[in-house]
């Protein structure tokens, strides 16, 4: 039986030209995307395909029964919140007599952390890129807790969403009204500079974004009670810029997607049973293997690798555009994730040059001189060399329902960009080379 290195000599040789010309277009189109929250709204005003019996997840397409049990509770707290239930009993009933549609936030121009569940009445950021027109939606980060995003649910759970609908989205909305827009790589590109890796460390990120918008929300003539506690939400909560960066990442990589030859990863993401990849030459289809655990985690005392969920959300379109572990050398305080020191940080994002395509000028990492970060993941590199992307990610428990339990590296599995290669081969006539 073939190699897989032998496959990719196979493809060097024959379409060697074509690809380095498509992969060239992906990134220069990934560079050009320029993301801008421009809106709040509702889920089911302006997510595609949104439905009031619609409920959203992270990662690739997967039936109610094979779901991890942290996503089956979002759902179920989803179809709560929605009142399409009264309690969870109740939501299950719904779901296992198939009366609510589940669908990939992917497949609707969405991405969501860890769950990544949205429904229909929830508000969600509307990022748009000013470049190519398109747009990409996100839910608001919950924080830390009893939160869907991390697979919990409870009355607490119940509370924060209905505030976040009633209260905290349509001042939201005022705000970013008032600003004329919010533009995304110039706050990561800073967040970078002062220590965030952009995936799971937004401190600063979420700091820059809050004096920005600081101004504006004092002077929407708010209650006071009401203006402060939008301001406590977002300053208590140091992932917040977490979503609108997924947002912006996705507008990048979806401007890469669909370009004839390309080899690029367009799209990495989980959803706690299995792990998914999409290739820009190869349209839709999804390559999957199981979702992996996260074996170089720190976990919150009481907990251990044994109460871990398989790894979850679609924020690995974070690595996927070049961040998060791919930039993992310009956050020093995530250095212990890393294997314990700051050296081994650098070495990551080293290797993670070792299998893209091009650096990204916006984000100069301080570290390594200001050099870009690495972007634009090709698939016949990450075969011919065996290095896997890596992930900066959490760990929720896998069945009690308290939410995040640790965080860490997770390495996306070898087999999807296998089965990419052996897919690529069949499209482009080399299967029987």
């Amino acid at each position: 039986m073939e190699t897989d290195n032998k496959k990719t000599e196979k493809l060097a040789r024959y379409l060697g030209e074509r690809i380095q010309e498509a992969n060239r277009l992906a990134i220069e189109k990934v560079l050009s995307v320029e993301p801008v929250v421009v809106d709040v709204d509702v889920a089911l005003n302006v997510i595609p395909g949104m439905t009031p019996d619609t409920v959203l997840h992270a990662g690739p397409p997967i039936e109610w029964e094979r779901m991890c049990d942290p996503m089956k509770r979002a759902i179920r707290g989803a179809l709560v919140f929605e009142g399409l239930a009264d309690d969870e009993e109740g939501a299950e009933k719904l779901l296992v007599s198939n009366r609510i549609t589940l669908s990939p936030n992917h497949h609707h121009d969405s991405v969501g952390p860890m769950t990544g569940v949205i429904s229909a009445s929830m508000p969600v950021i509307v990022t748009k890129d000013l470049t190519f027109g398109k747009t990409a939606y996100s839910t608001f980060n919950e924080g830390g807790g009893r939160v869907l995003w991390f697979g919990s649910f409870g009355k607490e759970t119940l509370e924060r969403l209905k505030w976040m609908r009633d209260v905290f989205a349509p001042v939201m909305k005022k705000v970013i009204s008032k600003a004329g827009g919010i533009p995304v790589w110039s706050i990561l590109a800073q967040g970078i500079q002062m220590g965030d890796e952009c995936h799971n460390r937004h401190a600063a990120s979420t700091n820059i974004f809050l004096k920005i918008i600081t101004e504006h929300l004092l002077s929407t003539e708010l209650p006071r009670d009401i203006a402060l506690g939008v301001y406590r939400f977002i300053a208590g909560n140091s992932h917040f810029f977490l979503n609108v960066t997924m947002t912006a990442c996705k507008l990048a990589m979806d401007a890469a997607h669909n370009i004839e030859d390309s080899t690029v990863v367009t799209v990495m993401s989980r959803n706690g049973t299995d792990f998914g990849i999409r290739v820009s030459g190869l349209g839709d289809t999804w390559f999957i293997a199981p979702a992996p655990y996260l074996l170089d985690a720190l976990y919150n005392p009481g907990y251990g690798p044994d109460d871990g969920a398989p790894d979850i959300g679609d924020s690995s379109i974070i690595e996927t555009m070049g961040l998060g572990g791919f930039a993992i050398a310009a956050a020093p305080a995530m250095a212990s994730f890393a294997g314990g020191g700051f050296q081994d940080a650098v070495r990551i994002t080293r290797d993670m040059g070792l299998i893209t395509t091009a650096k990204n000028p916006k984000f100069g990492i301080p570290a390594l001189d200001f050099e870009g970060t690495p972007t634009g993941i090709d698939i016949r590199k990450v075969v011919e060399t065996g290095i896997l992307p890596s992930i900066n990610s959490a760990v929720v428990h896998k069945s009690l329902g308290v939410g995040q339990i640790g965080a860490g590296i997770v390495k996306a599995p070898y087999e999807c960009f296998v089965k990419a290669i052996d897919a690529f081969a069949e499209k482009y006539g080399l299967a029987a080379i």
